[in-house]
């Protein structure tokens, strides 16, 4: 894959395939393995997931030999590129979850999301990582009649599984009052929701490994993964525990082709917007939002007064092939931007400066999964369907307890050791997946026609469990 220039001039028009979030990145690439080398722990992937775990087990013990191998560089994938929201939200619904398990393991789960949110918070502040962390929460929209109805359910479905207080009603003025969208007629608002410069927090954390002994090798291309041997093609690395840290990436090993749908998230962001404009819209706080479409869109403002908007729509690619000439996609950004100048015509006038995008990972039941196989010495964490930035520190922290031997409440928490089953064979996955996107989009359509909650959006929830 084409590593892109990351180093893009401060201010530049129309950056288009480089993300917002990299403008700031100095210094070059890490050296590469140079050799067969042993270690304690061995990562595979250097983005959020590789790097909290790193960070756990050498916080729990700093003499552990732990090295993780990045083919391009930290943060190459979706941890540096995403729309800077640390979430609470699990992308199966707890209902499903509570189906699959139990009642209690589902308010275990929503419990640890919600206090992860926290942890991370505590973390950048104890570490001194500057990533523009500010926690004020995420406000959905309700901007139609079908939307309203599914935010009334939505905070009356949480409240009667026991999650109480996880989400509030808001009332078209609370609503209008947070986010001066057109059209707002309601919408819900959770606390546990935070936004971050995800690229700034996966560097700090980059940082604070090698600095407490632990060894990222980038331009580094893993070619196999097997019993506490990492091949590479730079050299082997043994080590006692392997862990897959790929996420949308997992398919290009032979052994996991089957195991993930990378799907790709796309995402703009514009020039600094004048402070009375963001002050007359509501974006002059950062306040994570998007609205209760059922094709996912997510925006919030940032530190410096621009808007990231982004979403999903773009197409799977057949035989679940990853390439940066996907990052962009004119068709699904120009849909992006006119969804966002919908949301704040006030903001037509305002110049998009980036357009970028990645893949995420998906899971043939979208249901994340870590865990730790001792006999073979390989653990695994994720793929996150697109709400990595949280769980990713969750799965962290997991793996950290399974490979130490660590006893702790999160060990038993439901997405420990699932199994998904894996997505079809090609042309059946290709088919599958774009209809799904097809299908959430024409949901949104139904739902403008007859003002209700879609009916092909209950199908697709009941066949996957996702909300």
């Amino acid at each position: 894959m084409v590593v892109r220039d990351v180093h893009a001039p401060h201010g530049a028009s129309s950056s288009v395939g480089i993300s917002l979030w990299s403008e700031d990145r100095v210094g070059g690439i890490r050296p590469a393995l140079n050799g067969d080398i042993d270690v304690d722990i061995a990562i595979v992937g250097a983005g959020f997931t590789g790097l909290w775990t790193a960070y756990y087990l050498l916080e729990a013990d700093p003499s552990l030999r732990v090295a993780l191998l990045e083919r391009e560089y930290a943060g190459f994938g979706a941890s540096g590129r995403n729309g800077g929201w640390a979430s609470s939200i699990f992308p199966v619904s707890l209902a499903h979850v509570a189906k699959l398990y139990d009642h209690q393991s589902a308010l275990n789960l929503q419990a640890a999301m919600n206090d992860t949110v926290t942890e991370i918070g505590d973390v950048v502040t104890a570490q001194g990582i500057e990533c523009d962390y500010a926690r004020d929460g995420f406000v959905s929209l309700a901007r139609n009649d079908a939307q309203l109805a599914r935010a009334a359910a939505t905070v009356a479905g949480s409240d009667a599984f026991g999650t109480r207080g996880q989400w509030s009603l808001l009332s078209q003025a609370e609503a209008q009052g947070t986010i001066a969208a057109t059209d707002v007629r309601g919408g819900i608002f959770t606390e546990h929701c935070a936004l971050l410069q995800p690229d700034r927090l996966v560097r700090g954390l980059a940082d604070w490994v090698e600095d407490h002994g632990g060894v990222i090798y980038e331009q580094t291309a893993v070619t196999s993964i097997d019993d506490g041997v990492v091949t590479t093609d730079r050299g082997r690395v043994t080590a006692t525990a392997v862990v897959r840290a790929t996420e949308a990436f997992t398919p290009e090993f032979a052994a996991y082709r089957r195991n993930v749908a990378p799907l790709y998230s796309l995402v703009v962001a514009t020039a600094p917007i004048p402070a009375d404009v963001r002050e007359s819209l509501g974006l002059d706080g950062r306040t994570a939002f998007n609205d209760m479409r059922n094709l996912r869109i997510y925006a919030h403002p940032t530190a410096d007064g621009r808007l990231v908007f982004g979403g999903r729509g773009a197409p799977y690619h057949f035989n679940s092939k990853v390439h940066s000439s996907f990052d962009v996609d004119d068709k699904i950004h120009t849909k992006i931007i006119s969804t966002m100048h919908d949301f704040f015509p006030q903001l037509r006038d305002i110049p998009i400066t980036h357009r970028w995008g990645g893949p995420l990972g998906v899971p043939r039941d979208w249901f994340p999964s870590v865990g730790y196989d001792r006999r073979t010495k390989l653990a695994w964490a994720g793929p996150y369907v697109g709400d990595g930035v949280a769980t990713s520190n969750l799965a962290g922290r997991i793996v950290r307890n399974l490979v130490l031997d660590r006893p702790d409440d999160l060990n038993s928490l439901p997405i420990v050791n699932h199994q998904s089953k894996k997505w079809e064979v090609e042309p059946f996955r290709w088919l599958g997946v774009n209809a799904g996107l097809q299908a959430a989009s024409a949901a949104d359509v139904e739902e403008r026609t007859t003002h209700k909650p879609s009916r092909i959006s209950a199908m697709l929830e009941k066949l996957t469990g996702a909300h």
